[in-house]
């Protein structure tokens, strides 16, 4: 089949600049994926194409910013299921393997090395993928047994992944005591393996036993957290694990992950939990409060410690209706933590939105607007604070 990817992904074919590669390189997903709904063979072997493309294409890529590195994983991830879902002789998966080992040899940046954890899936078969590993493992061998003790080679974890996808679990264990090195890019093939022997108490162990400063870990944690949760033992997975293995890029994202994973828990306790484990921290997790309702434990935290100034009057504003005493704190509590200079690139206008929630929410109170603004000059008066931002924007509105 005539693939439009092909003729886009040429040897040098882009620039320093990554948002036209990362758009190309989910066009060509887009392409094969529908491909494969009328032919997986064909749409296996398109992947294959596309993988042994990448690299070369994207040689003067500049990928500092993570987001290509972030694009080329998901795609691997996709690639790799197309043609592992491929029904096909072993011979065209034999062959199918060879061109991903050579695309992975000439991998220089590299861009694709995340395909040698899939290795023993895209055997498919056990047997193939002990075939694979007998053809590694002389080379392992050797790269550890070497007096040189940085000794390293490629064929490191895709022997490693078909030897897991062959059964030959014992020989992982094995072998993992003449690495040179117990990380943890290695050691988790370890895991891998006790916990398919049954052996979950000892995969634990393992996982945590030497571990070094520049281990991973939230990995490590979450693998943990993983076989816990397999085994049914919820109490001692959120006890041990769940705030490390858990945490996203939000707050609100870490407390929803967590409620989702650990749904037998009280969303109040877990809410605590988070709070406490940052002493003077609290506010931080006020989005995650008020995401369930929990408004008086929200109030607390606001008033003890900081928060983002944008998120309180935002939070003012939505509930100044619906939840006009927790908005009018909120909202007391945008003001007040900008006076002590918290919030990024507070303007007079983030000061008088949560001015206007005030009002609004006063209204919904039945307070007077006078009260309200009494509150305001209030807190203005017992800040501590010799900067007059707040009141400089507010005065024509307070007199």
């Amino acid at each position: 089949m005539a693939w439009q990817f092909t003729s886009r992904f040429r040897r040098h074919a882009f620039g320093w600049r990554s948002d036209l590669p990362i758009k190309r390189i989910k066009e060509a997903l887009k392409e094969l994926k529908q491909a494969a709904r009328q032919d997986p063979v064909d749409a296996a072997d398109g992947a294959v194409k596309l993988i042994e493309r990448l690299s070369p294409a994207l040689e003067r890529v500049d990928s500092s910013s993570g987001a290509l590195g972030s694009a080329l994983y998901k795609a691997i991830s996709e690639l790799t299921t197309l043609i592992i879902k491929a029904k096909v002789p072993e011979s065209v998966r034999q062959k199918w393997m060879e061109r991903l080992w050579k695309a992975l040899q000439e991998d220089e940046m590299p861009y694709i090395e995340c395909l040698a954890d899939y290795w023993g899936e895209l055997c498919v078969t056990s047997e193939l993928a002990s075939s694979w590993a007998d053809r590694f493992l002389p080379i392992v061998q050797q790269a550890w047994s070497s007096s040189d003790r940085s000794s390293y080679t490629l064929e490191i974890t895709p022997c490693l992944s078909s030897m897991l996808s062959a059964g030959r679990y014992i020989e992982i264990v094995e072998l993992l005591k003449q690495a040179p090195f117990a990380w943890w890019d290695y050691r988790r093939w370890g895991v891998k393996a006790l916990c398919s022997l049954g052996q979950h108490k000892e995969a634990i162990e393992y996982a945590q036993s030497n571990m070094g400063i520049n281990d991973p870990k939230t990995e490590i944690a979450v693998a943990c957290e993983a076989i816990l949760l397999e085994l049914g033992q919820l109490d001692e997975a959120y006890a041990q694990y769940a705030f490390e293995a858990n945490q996203k890029t939000t707050n609100l994202a870490t407390f929803r992950a967590i409620v989702k994973k650990y749904p037998h828990k009280p969303v109040k306790a877990i809410l605590c939990d988070l709070a406490s484990l940052e002493p003077g921290s609290e506010g931080k997790w006020f989005a995650a409060a008020k995401s369930v309702e929990e408004f008086d434990l929200a109030v607390s935290w606001i008033r003890q410690s900081p928060a983002d100034p944008k998120t309180l009057s935002r939070a003012a504003r939505d509930y100044a209706v619906k939840q006009p005493e927790f908005a009018l704190e909120a909202g007391l509590a945008a003001l007040h933590w900008i006076s002590r200079g918290y919030g990024y690139e507070i303007t007079g206008a983030d000061v008088l939105e949560a001015y206007k929630a005030l009002m609004n929410a006063g209204e919904a109170a039945g307070l007077e607007d006078g009260s309200v603004k009494n509150q305001i000059l209030e807190l203005m008066s017992r800040l501590k604070s010799n900067d007059q931002f707040v009141m400089k924007v507010l005065s024509p509105y307070l007199t």
